[in-house]
């Protein structure tokens, strides 16, 4: 059987992408090229389905969320706060997993940020 490799891109609609793109770079440092090539640190990915029904997407209109790994969430949120960003006053730890806080971009789009363990 054939299997995927790996996520090769994710997608975004957008009002206005150019502002969209710029926010992804210069809140989150997602230094994509002119083609949106981005070339990510090695880690773990998680794919997960989740009831329809769930709250944990924000929004019930969205049907999926991206998570980004970061190397230190509380320092990450306070950047994001600090550039006016929707920053979710939560903080949720997973024993074993590790930390997790949210973000909602520009675009109304809810975003997870994963500290592993």
């Amino acid at each position: 059987m054939e299997r995927v490799l790996g996520i090769g891109g994710y997608f975004v609609r957008a009002a206005d992408p150019v502002a969209l793109n710029a926010w992804y770079r210069d809140c989150l440092g997602l230094d994509a090229d002119e083609h949106g090539l981005w070339q990510q640190q090695p880690g773990a990915t998680v794919f997960a389905a989740f009831e329809a029904e769930t709250d944990y997407f924000g929004s019930r209109n969205q049907a999926v969320m991206l998570n980004f790994r970061v190397r230190d969430l509380d320092a990450m949120l306070a950047q994001l706060r600090s550039r006016g960003a929707e920053v979710a006053d939560e903080v949720q730890e997973m024993a074993g997993v590790g930390r997790f806080g949210w973000v909602t971009d520009p675009a109304g789009n809810r975003i997870e940020l994963w500290q592993p363990a």
